[in-house]
């Protein structure tokens, strides 16, 4: 949303010292660069963004869009583009194979294209095995850079456009693939551009790195240690957003429920979430992920007595056993998991409440999945994210004793997807005849629907003009599929 203006800004001087004015000035200068490419080639330039993973990947790209098009590139859904970037995912080992898929098929791509530029950013980035690899074995790729220093997009395709240019200059100099992976960042640049995937709804960075640590999960070591960003800069973008259309803010971060503890005038989330609250024309308020150690009672408070924050909580309980939670390094136990829902429950009546779990995580014994399911029962969710516990290279947790048998996890997977989702269809059935406001997302055009969110954030299919995308309406629910409703507009 935040216009830029490259006005002004001389490209044949010298680069200001700090941003974001210094990527303002590249920006400019990869601009002027790319419209005398555009008039050499007669036509305009394209980029296409892949990327995997996470919702702060996806928001990570939403500003990686808003350079390129600052830049002058047009997006193309296809990765037969001029310049395209595969923003990757190391959550699973598998994530990387896939990966690494890719980019073989863009090797093949640039054969026949040698004018195309080829990055690489995200979480699998601050592997050094995984740099080391594609350094070696994908000597095609251009450029390298990680997630603490997306903001320095402009300025790193610059130097790929002068590596091309000294090799033009002298066709003796070898391929130089340009790398710049940060270890970690206290950094945090305000005020770059960026291209929202939808108009209506967006997501707002409140946080970024993690604390936590637990025995599975890689991103601490990828992401980096929490840094929370000041809430002055907050409202005022979410303000931005607001002023051009957009009516839901999904605000963002590892752990949403510790941000601003290392601000140097501390804030607590729910004091956030009172101020956003307030903003004038905002409709609808989400936020994502909460962890079940630090949601703090003045949270739910904010939450019960706010008038447009989603009655929908997103808490991953991961297990059900006290020793596996204590193995995982959760910081809670299954009684403390379950008082927390009591209060929610009791002050918010009406609250949806979502969760994650891992099955076969190692040592798991029937005894512990069937407190899972227990906890499941307990608990009702509305929906919930299965995994099987699959070994990431770099956490406690791959070098654990007691690795459960795929065949043992299957069953018991199978098992919890039975239970959640008759928990699930429990609980959608509740609102069967009821008319609630939903929020119009996307146009099936192949069934001729519109498909949009309630505030519990459960899907909702009926009949409707596609103009009506982005906006709020009442739809009868007439009848539960489970986990969606078919109904009509009222």
């Amino acid at each position: 949303m935040f216009e830029l203006n490259l006005q002004g800004i001389d490209i044949n001087g010298e680069p200001p010292k700090s941003d974001p004015e210094r990527q303002y000035y590249y920006i400019a200068k990869c601009r002027d660069h790319l419209k005398k490419r555009e008039a050499e080639l007669g036509r305009k330039l394209t980029y296409h963004n892949e990327t995997f993973g996470c919702q702060m990947n996806f928001k990570d790209s939403e500003k990686l869009n808003g350079v390129l098009e600052a830049i002058g590139y047009e997006p193309r859904d296809d990765e037969k583009a001029d310049f395209v970037i595969y923003n990757t995912c190391t959550v699973r080992e598998n994530a990387n194979d896939r990966v690494y898929g890719r980019i073989g098929y863009l090797g093949k791509l640039k054969k026949s294209r040698n004018d195309m530029i080829i990055a690489m950013c995200g979480c699998m980035m601050q592997e050094p095995t995984a740099v080391e690899k594609i350094k070696t074995s994908y000597r095609f790729v251009d450029l390298i850079f990680g997630t603490h220093n997306i903001f320095k997009l402009a300025e790193l395709i610059w130097s790929v456009y002068e590596e091309r240019e000294q090799r033009a200059r002298d066709p003796k100099l070898k391929k130089r693939m340009v790398i710049d992976v940060w270890k970690d960042t206290n950094e945090i640049i305000e005020e770059l551009p960026s291209s929202l995937k939808y108009s209506f709804k967006a997501g707002v960075n409140i946080m970024f790195g993690c604390n936590n640590f637990c025995t599975y999960c890689i991103v601490p070591y990828v992401r980096g240690r929490e840094r929370s960003r000041r809430p002055d800069d907050i409202i005022n973008e979410i303000k931005d957003m607001v002023s051009h259309g957009v009516v839901e803010i999904m605000l963002l971060g590892q752990n949403v429920n510790s941000y601003g503890k290392n601000l140097d005038e501390p804030i607590t989330f729910a004091e956030l979430l009172r101020r956003v609250d307030e903003v004038e024309g905002i409709k609808r308020i989400r936020f994502m992920t909460s962890h079940p150690k630090d949601l703090s009672d003045e949270l739910i408070d904010v939450i019960a007595a706010s008038r447009h924050v989603c009655r929908h909580i997103h808490l991953p309980v991961q297990s059900g056993s006290n020793r596996l939670l204590k193995a995982m390094n959760r910081h809670y136990t299954r009684e403390d998991y379950l008082l927390l829902v009591d209060k929610l429950k009791a002050k918010i009546p009406d609250i949806a409440i979502t969760t994650d779990i891992i099955v076969g995580f190692p040592g798991e014994t029937e005894e512990d999945f069937e407190d899972t399911l227990d906890i499941c029962r307990k608990v009702g969710y509305d929906s919930a994210f299965t995994f099987i516990y699959s070994k990431r290279t770099g956490t406690p947790a791959a070098a654990m004793p007691d690795q459960v048998p795929e065949e043992v996890t299957s069953e018991r997977f199978k098992r919890l997807l039975d239970v959640v989702g008759k928990c699930s269809e429990e609980r959608a059935k509740t609102l069967t005849g009821k008319t609630l406001p939903v929020l119009v997302e996307e146009e099936n055009r192949t069934e001729n629907m519109l498909t949009g969110r309630l505030d519990n954030n459960l899907l909702v299919h009926f009949n409707g003009d596609p103009s009506l995308l982005g906006s709020i309406v009442n739809v009868r629910l007439n009848e539960c599929k489970g986990f969606y409703y078919i109904g009509e507009q009222v």
